[in-house]
């Protein structure tokens, strides 16, 4: 008997060790944790496996789905077990969801080793407002009449008593302009620029909070503050108050008691508004702030709001109202200041050391009345004075008016400004770093990649980049932070997209921003020049800018798997094919105005052509061809054979029309420029025996400039991928390392701690580019990332099993680099690659995540004498289909990690 129990134990606990070498991690829907407020009637699982195994693969999972009433768990989706690898974005098949409920899930896998996992923790979404109607809550303005110069932010309040013992409580709240709300004096959430910015008159976001905490049984008050934001006031050029000149609030507070009984609370009549401390404010001018004016205790039940204000109900539509999905703009990193000096002007400044996007934070004591000035800038001029001239007319300063009391705390509330330096005028005292603290604001996206060399430069430049995306990734993807324009530039984000990707997660993001690209597209297929459109009507249709509706779906796919975004965007996408199809001329794209390469190198006083200007139609033509070739792309994918044959068919006969007007017999382009070259050899707008002349004629070219790169916003993403694309790597390494101007390093080398709008904004003499369009911070030239990613460290995924399902590992040797390493965080978990090379020995470390496959390039001499883990290749029983090509080893292997050895070639 004794030895049966013991045969029984121990036989157990091999099964508990069994079941333990494989787990579900990190369960995420509609790509978030345990998200608040969707309206998707299906929204989508994600998962990762978690072993320490070599080459496991899911085989099979299963879903359960449940809500609970009462205290009672209710079934509404159980899978069953379903035989599929599929662990990203698997849909929802349950019953039909009911609005403000909470749904609780959880999977379980069984791997290609038939080993079934425990359950994943408990994950969550809760809907939000499934249908125009379940808004019981009225829109409300403050009433009478507002100053339309100053503007002051509004306050809203109301109070109700919560009778019983509460068990949950949930805010749905949006408004015209930017709002910030608060329950029982505790501020609501930790979201800032909320609702963010849409279009706002077809797409007004909500959003959605879990306010259990802050309520209490007995008499309760909420108050609500608004500010004008992007709704109203300047934005752009052209006009003020696009979206309206009147501030409205909407808010529903729905309490659940412990008996199951429902409260709702919503605004209506019945609330009151009133004037406080902010006086002004503007996205791009500021805020003043007088503390004097602070109604103190308005956030409090037993506050007395005698005096102020019943409010307007107003008619405004509810069926543009969405939920929210992507993620919203938080406060991240705190910066305290390196350094606080007098300028030679005699000027009080403090520099934080880093370019960022957000606002200081201030904490001071004085007298009442005393006005405090902070002013921000990017860059110091010359003489080492504080810069502006750069911020056109946009003001960036914020005014804070004592009222005299104990230490006081300010920050802007409804702006944000792009800064390094704030000029600092009227404190009180010696300004000290304990005084201020910079904060950064942006869209709360998760970091993904990581990207180290042995080039301390080139480590800056990926610093540069990230922080250049961050600073303009807030809630769109805007040009620059600082001056009268912070505005979602179509051109910029299609550069910049597949950069983006690897250092943070932006599929969300890049998701709500199209769907108010295709709501702001024109009737006839144009898409405007910024999203959301704030420009005259005739700004739409460039080349390279609005192809970003082709470009940007495609391109997520490619990074996240996710065929969803392609579904949604393919009208749109094949609307814009059409109009160029339509503006054609024996099918040449040669009917409108573009912006062609820009920013491209021109050297001042410009005597024997060295400006590098490229054809603007060649360029048209190239985009045209790109367009049409990602509509083939996203036919195949979606399964719409009848779109992929004909757009086939166009695209041959756009090609056609390019070799006629643009390409000479001996395979010279019309325009000799750098850009010419990579656009035509990078679309494959040449025939295949012409392209290895024109790869030499880009390295000519390249070679003719003393090694430096001459293209623009257009041809810059590309340049580098050609290059290695035809054997020219080591070219590409040189343009990636040039210190000097035009270069990447050159701004680095120049202090810059972000990426410029110009190769050259500042010039070797400490001078400006002019000031009229000069940004310090504006990422698009940042797109070199996706090759320091993709080629440099090898990281990249194939077109037929996208999102990294099955990955390919190719690193570059070269530039003189002895260690590169880079990391991405993918749905199915890290994929890592990290080369180091000593002499001719190359170490290869690389990580693999379960549920994939990769195919590894170890770009060696042989296979002779490689090693994996210290072992011969042939000894290694986890390495499929090894092969030797012209530059590397190539090997399949399943997940894991892996460590080769062996020589350069």
């Amino acid at each position: 008997m004794k030895k049966l129990l013991s045969l029984s134990i121990a036989l157990a606990g091999i099964v508990a060790v069994s079941f333990s070498q494989i787990s579900v991690v990190n369960p995420l829907c509609e790509n978030r944790t345990d998200p608040i407020g969707l309206d998707n009637t299906a929204p989508r699982f994600s998962w990762q496996l978690s072993s320490p195994q070599r080459n496991i693969l899911q085989v099979a999972y299963e879903i359960v789905v449940e809500t609970v009433s009462s205290g009672k768990k209710s079934i509404v989706f159980n899978s069953g077990k379903v035989n599929a690898e599929q662990s990203v974005h698997v849909p929802y098949k349950g019953k039909p969801l009911e609005s403000g409920k909470r749904y609780y899930w959880k999977v379980r896998v069984w791997d290609n080793l038939n080993r079934r996992s425990n359950w994943s923790e408990t994950a969550f979404w809760q809907t939000g407002m499934l249908q125009a109607s379940d808004w019981q809550a009225k829109w409300i303005s403050a009433s009478g009449t507002e100053d339309e110069v100053m503007r002051p932010s509004p306050l809203f309040r109301n109070t109700f008593a919560a009778a019983k013992k509460i068990s949950s409580a949930t805010l749905s709240i949006s408004s015209h302009g930017l709002y910030e709300a608060f329950i029982n004096g505790k501020r609501v959430g930790d979201d800032f620029l909320t609702p963010g910015w849409t279009s706002f008159n077809k797409r007004l976001q909500y959003q959605v909070y879990d306010v259990t905490g802050l309520l209490q049984t007995g008499n309760n008050a909420i108050g609500v503050h608004l500010g004008s934001g992007w709704y109203r006031g300047q934005i752009a050029w052209h006009s003020k108050n696009l979206y309206g000149s009147k501030l409205a609030l909407l808010a529903q507070l729905t309490i659940t008691f412990a008996d199951g009984t429902v409260q709702t609370v919503i605004t209506d009549e019945n609330w009151r508004s009133s004037l406080g401390a902010i006086q002004y404010s503007e996205i791009y001018h500021g805020e003043i702030n007088d503390s004097r004016k602070e109604k103190n205790g308005w956030l409090l039940a037993g506050y007395d709001a005698t005096g102020w204000n019943s409010v307007q109900v107003v008619d405004l539509p509810k069926n543009t109202l969405v939920a929210t999905y992507n993620e919203t703009v938080k406060k991240h990193e705190s910066l305290k200041p390196v350094k606080i000096f007098t300028t030679p002007k005699g000027e009080l400044v403090a520099d934080f050391g880093q370019n960022l996007t957000g606002f200081v934070e201030l904490k001071v004591k004085g007298k009442a009345g005393d006005s405090i000035k902070l002013y921000h800038a990017e860059v110091l001029d010359k003489a080492g004075n504080f810069y502006t001239e750069n911020l056109r007319v946009a003001k960036q300063e914020n005014i804070y008016i004592l009222k005299g009391t104990d230490e006081e705390s300010f920050h802007p509330h409804f702006t944000f400004q792009g800064f390094r330096y704030i000029r600092v005028e009227g404190f009180p005292g010696e300004l000290k770093p304990e005084n201020i603290t910079a904060v950064a604001l942006y869209s709360d996206m998760p970091a993904t990649g990581q990207f180290t060399s042995s080039h301390a430069l080139l480590n800056q430049l990926q610093h540069n980049i990230q922080w250049g995306q961050i600073g303009n990734f807030l809630d769109v993807p805007t040009d620059c932070p600082q001056r009268d324009e912070r505005l979602g530039w179509t051109g910029d984000a299609q550069v910049f997209a597949r950069t983006a990707s690897f250092n943070r997660k932006v599929d969300n993001f890049f998701a709500k921003w199209l769907k108010d690209v295709m709501a702001d597209q024109h009737a006839d297929g144009k898409i405007p020049h910024v999203i959301p459109d704030v420009l005259n009507k005739n700004e739409a249709g460039a080349t390279g800018w609005a192809d970003a509706i082709t470009i940007i779906p495609w391109t997520m796919y490619i990074a996240y798997g996710d065929t969803t975004m392609l579904t949604q965007q393919y009208a749109s996408m094949k609307l814009w094919v059409q109009y160029m199809q339509q503006n054609t001329t024996n099918d040449l794209r040669n009917k409108a105005n573009h912006y062609g390469d820009w920013l491209f190198y021109r050297p001042f006083d410009d005597n024997d052509g060295r400006s590098a200007v490229t054809d603007k139609n060649l360029i048209a033509q190239c985009f045209y061809a790109y367009s049409v070739q990602l509509m083939i792309n996203s036919a195949k994918v979606l399964g719409k054979p009848d779109d992929e044959q004909a757009y086939t068919a166009l695209l041959k006969k756009i090609k056609e029309a390019f070799l006629k007007e643009f390409v000479t017999p001996n395979g010279r382009l019309v325009s000799s420029t750098q850009t010419a070259y990579v656009l035509a050899l990078h679309f494959d707008m040449l025939p295949e025996d012409l392209r290895a002349q024109a790869a030499k004629r880009l390295v000519d070219n390249i070679s003719d400039y003393g090694t430096h790169l001459t293209t623009g916003f257009l041809g810059t993403p590309y340049l580098c991928h050609v290059l290695s694309r035809f054997g020219y790597t080591d070219w590409a390494y040189k343009l990636l390392l040039q210190e000097s101007y035009p270069s990447w390093l050159y701004p680095v080398k120049m202090g810059a701690t972000t990426i410029w709008e110009r190769w050259n904004g500042i010039r070797t003499d400490g001078s400006f580019e002019p000031a009229s369009m000069n940004s310090f911070n504006h990422y698009a030239y940042g797109a070199i990332g996706d090759w320091m990613y993709r080629v440099a460290a090898g990281i990249d995924t194939y077109n037929d099993a996208p999102g990294y399902k099955h990955i390919r590992i190719a690193p570059h040797i070269g530039g003189g680099l002895t260690d590169v390493s880079a990391s991405l965080q993918t749905y199915y978990g890290k994929v890592s690659s990290h080369w180091t090379v000593n002499g001719k020995q190359l170490v290869l470390e690389i990580e693999v995540p379960p549920n994939t496959t990769a195919t590894v390039y170890v770009p060696v001499m042989s296979a002779e004498g490689l090693t994996e883990s210290d072992k011969p290749l042939s000894l290694v029983k986890d390495l499929k289909n090894m092969k030797s090509e012209k530059d590397a080893v190539v090997v399949e292997v399943g997940a894991g990690k892996y460590l080769f050895k062996g020589n350069l070639r």
